[in-house]
């Protein structure tokens, strides 16, 4: 149990980083897509999950 609530941990602080750093890359592009860019970061980690359960699921 203790190995599960570890992997689940790690695998939420990774996709967040990966967050943090397309928000990062997103302040760097051009001011006019800045917005599109930075919605396109704002899935959460249960959001994401749900998704790749249902595409592992087809």
């Amino acid at each position: 149990m203790a190995t599960l609530l570890l992997t689940g941990c790690s695998s939420q602080a990774v996709y967040d980083n990966i967050q943090i750093n397309k928000r990062t890359d997103c302040s760097e592009g051009p001011p006019p897509e800045f917005e599109k860019c930075f919605q396109r970061t704002q899935k959460s980690f249960e959001e994401y999950e749900q998704e790749r359960k249902a595409d592992k699921s087809r």
